[in-house]
């Protein structure tokens, strides 16, 4: 009896096993179909307008210091801070507008002489047309600019295989809370 039930299991787990092989096979199989049509596919293109609020104080901030170089306190341009964020992007500059989704990532203060910051920024789409996307968007940011221009680096979902590039510039500074809303336009081709 007690081997019966090792052979039940055993078989049990295989079975589990072999289905998840399959399963894991077939969104490969459904990603290399996607890939070998991918010359097939017509391209689109989209612009983007929304806005981003960075709150980099207060009980609700969504910027935080993780890192920090031995030279940064004395740079004038905070070389060597490292940031990460996790931002509300929005339909409209107002923070009680419409919800589209999160920006996430990274920035990092990288010049020696002038302020700019190296980003990797996520645009995570919760809500709206592209819900359930994502768009990459990274590069040198050079803040003291206006119309700052990054490339988009790539996507998922509907901005699968994505490029272009983003337009950034501040909508509005409010000084006693520490808080940016960030206008971004964003062209973008995705197939």
């Amino acid at each position: 009896m007690e081997n019966i039930c090792r052979i039940l299991i055993l078989s049990s787990l295989l079975i589990a096993g072999t289905h998840a092989i399959s399963r894991e096979l077939e969104s490969s199989k459904d990603a290399e179909n996607w890939f070998r049509n991918l010359s097939q596919r017509k391209q689109k293109f989209a612009k983007l307008r929304f806005y981003i609020h960075d709150a980099l104080g207060g009980p609700n901030a969504t910027v935080w210091e993780v890192a920090r170089a031995t030279i940064t306190a004395a740079s004038p341009t905070s070389f060597g801070q490292v940031r990460v964020l996790d931002d509300l992007i929005t339909a409209e500059p107002d923070q009680n507008s419409e919800k589209l989704g999160r920006a996430q990532g990274l920035v990092t203060s990288a010049d020696l002489h002038e302020p700019a910051l190296a980003m990797n920024l996520n645009l995570v789409f919760t809500a709206g047309r592209y819900n359930g996307s994502t768009l990459c968007i990274g590069g040198r940011n050079p803040i003291d600019t206006m119309d700052r221009e990054l490339p988009v680096l790539g996507g998922t979902g509907v901005f699968r295989m994505a490029g272009g590039f983003s337009i950034s510039n501040i909508y509005s500074y409010a000084p006693v809370q520490n808080y940016f809303v960030w206008e971004y336009v964003v062209y973008v081709c995705y197939v």
